[in-house]
């Protein structure tokens, strides 16, 4: 569907395939095994890139945000981040937020069985407030199904 019918679907494989993937934000930063699905989708507020690295690769750089907060949600393999002056372990089920002006970096670890496969989530703005506050109900709207 096109975005302006408010909403699109897009498909961008099992994690399996990710590794497959060449891309990144510019053509010097692009590598094998990232997608940055929000360059594919009309995303307002948010990114997300799928992420997969081979054990014992790494990111080879460090990097942080000024707006931009991030979630990292590990889905397979086993890894680590630097965060700051702390090195943190990741593994399949593991989420970490990083905040404003937090240095980070990752790598697979040499010993993954498998490959380190992630989500990135990327948004920005205002603060998310506890509970939806902008959301309506319809209990008497039949169900499509």
């Amino acid at each position: 569907m096109s975005p302006t019918a408010g909403y699109e679907v897009t498909n961008i494989g099992a994690p399996e395939q990710w590794r497959e993937f060449y891309g990144g934000f510019r053509p010097d930063s692009s590598r094998q095994g990232r997608r940055v699905v929000d360059h594919e989708l009309a995303m307002q507020y948010i990114g997300m890139t799928v992420n997969a690295l081979e054990p014992g690769e790494s990111a080879d750089y460090w990097h942080d945000h000024s707006e931009i907060e991030e979630v990292y949600v590990f889905l397979a393999g086993t890894g680590q981040m630097g965060l700051g002056d702390d090195v943190v372990d990741v593994e399949a089920g593991s989420v970490v937020r990083v905040g404003q002006g937090v240095m980070r970096t990752w790598r697979a670890h040499p010993d993954s069985v498998g490959e380190l496969r992630w989500l990135c989530i990327r948004a920005g703005g205002t603060p998310l407030p506890q509970f939806p506050n902008d959301g309506t109900r319809d209990h008497e709207r039949p169900l499509p199904w």
